[in-house]
């Protein structure tokens, strides 16, 4: 049996990841962050106590700014693989918190790979690498596209990626870059634009919110399905030498056209509910992004199944239901404890 660590395993890649690897047959060990209020809601599905004999995913404390705190761990677990999905993601975000972002995102991409040439462990190292590195630079992109970085996180997530390269050369170590262009699911955080949209609409169409605010929403992305792309991880992992790929549809489409969709899908026209807030601006925007996989498709043999129009059906449906039964508990006088502050 194979044993894996996922970092970020409570994030939406990391739920989808857990999944292919436990139908794979790995042991799986997560990177979790202590928190007073549970944080697991997407893979509680998953988990069984540790006394269950058929437990395979078992979740650690830990922290990706303490370096010894990790070592420890990938000395204790021995991974055969490492997908290191953790970070503070968020672009718009990235600017209110550089530091911390410059910390988590950057320098725990290298405390985790100090840990794995200190214990000399023979492990496969994956990289979350991501399409905001690409930033300024025209599209399509690629991995021969040079970045222009137009965030503190996309500029950490540069020296990540070439932190990655450097002990790829220097130590030998099994080591790969996932350039991911934007993926969504019903599982995306509620504060990310595409997650945001859907929430947001479906508690308009049943009355429990008025406005959805947005910042640019001529912003052109390619945005693929996460249950494909944690495939494209681990297909990376299996060849027979390290590398970097770039992962996407090879489509793009702006805020506008997903906004739109989304209502219109609601039946409902979104410019009455729809307003601009300047707040929600970056103070760099980064236009268009639209992804070359070729090299992905060619080599790994991947091809994204879900298309941009089932992946927005799909969000809808997911918090259509979930606002029917916010709805639900709200008229019999119970409160669902649901936050517009932060968004």
């Amino acid at each position: 049996m194979k044993t894996a660590l996922i970092t970020g395993i409570t994030g939406q890649d990391g739920s989808y990841l857990a999944e292919l690897l436990l139908e794979k047959g790995y042991a799986v060990h997560g990177l979790i962050r202590r928190a007073s209020t549970f944080n697991t809601d997407r893979i509680d599905h998953l988990y069984k106590d540790f006394h269950d004999p058929e437990a395979r995913m078992y979740l650690h404390y830990g922290d990706l700014s303490v370096s010894g705190q990790i070592t420890d761990l990938l000395h204790d677990i021995q991974p055969d693989e490492i997908y290191h999905l953790g970070a503070q993601s968020h672009v718009r975000v990235s600017f209110d918190i550089p530091e911390y972002t410059g910390d988590i995102t950057g320098l725990g991409t290298l405390r985790l790979l100090e840990a794995i040439r200190k214990t000399d462990i023979q492990t496969k190292f994956y990289q979350a690498s991501s399409s905001e590195m690409f930033g300024a630079a025209p599209p399509p992109q690629n991995e021969k596209t040079p970045f222009q970085p137009q965030s503190p996180y996309a500029a950490a997530k540069v020296y990540a990626y070439y932190i990655v390269k450097n002990y790829r050369e220097a130590y030998q170590i099994f080591a790969c870059n996932g350039i991911l262009f934007n993926h969504e699911s019903p599982r995306r955080g509620e504060t990310f634009v595409t997650r945001k949209i859907t929430r947001a609409a479906t508690r308009i169409k049943l009355g429990m919110q008025k406005k959805l605010y947005l910042g640019n929403m001529e912003a052109k992305r390619d945005w693929g399905y996460a249950g494909d792309y944690v495939e494209a991880m681990w297909l990376m992992l299996q060849q027979e030498k390290p590398d970097d790929y770039a992962i996407a549809t090879g489509e793009t489409h702006s805020v506008r056209e997903f906004v739109e969709k989304v209502f219109a899908q609601l039946d409902m026209d979104y410019h009455d509910y729809v307003e601009i807030d300047p707040k929600y601006f970056r103070p760099t925007e980064v236009d268009v992004l639209l992804g070359d996989s070729s090299k992905a498709q060619k080599t790994l043999n991947w091809q994204p199944k879900v298309t941009f129009e089932k992946l927005v059906e799909m969000m809808i449906a997911t918090d259509m239901e979930m606002a029917n039964k916010e709805k639900t508990l709200l008229d019999a006088g119970y409160s669902t404890g649901n936050n517009q502050r932060m968004r």
